[in-house]
């Protein structure tokens, strides 16, 4: 069977009867609608997944914006704390004696490097720190 373009026919190169002719018409506007509606539906697909696509932009989008408030929020906080502890061993540093600092630096230079934590007994005294002794009392000995 050989299939004809509808503009042969229509030119007049191929003769057809009008039947055949009508038949031939008719298969290529089905063919033309077919195309015509699968290239649409084609068009169709594609928006639909360009929407998805944003649709997912703006979730992650929305998601990394708060994440990124936690994680501001959790910095501050940390450089508040850090703060905090720094002017706490400033504090400790003052209050000590010489020779607990000498005794500390030394427990310190025998520390294993390796360790993560150094036991709270080398950062900070056990008991209150003493507010203001007089001199002779703040010197000396241990008791």
């Amino acid at each position: 069977m050989i299939l004809y373009d509808i503009s042969m026919i229509e030119t007049g190169l191929v003769k057809l009867k009008g039947q055949e002719k009508m038949a031939l018409k008719l298969f290529y506007w089905e063919l033309e609608q077919h195309l015509s509606s699968s290239g649409a539906s084609v068009v169709a697909i594609d928006n639909k997944i360009e929407q998805a696509m944003d649709l997912v932009k703006s979730h992650l989008m929305y998601a990394v914006r708060e994440e990124v408030e936690v994680l501001k929020e959790q910095i501050k906080e940390l450089i508040e704390r850090n703060t905090q502890l720094e002017q706490e061993n400033n504090l400790l540093k003052n209050l000590a004696s010489p020779e607990q600092l000498a005794q500390f630096q030394a427990q310190v230079q025998t520390s294993s490097p390796t360790s993560g934590a150094q036991p709270a007994s080398l950062v900070a005294p056990t008991g209150p720190p003493p507010q203001s002794l007089p001199p002779s009392q703040g010197m000396g000995p241990p008791v």
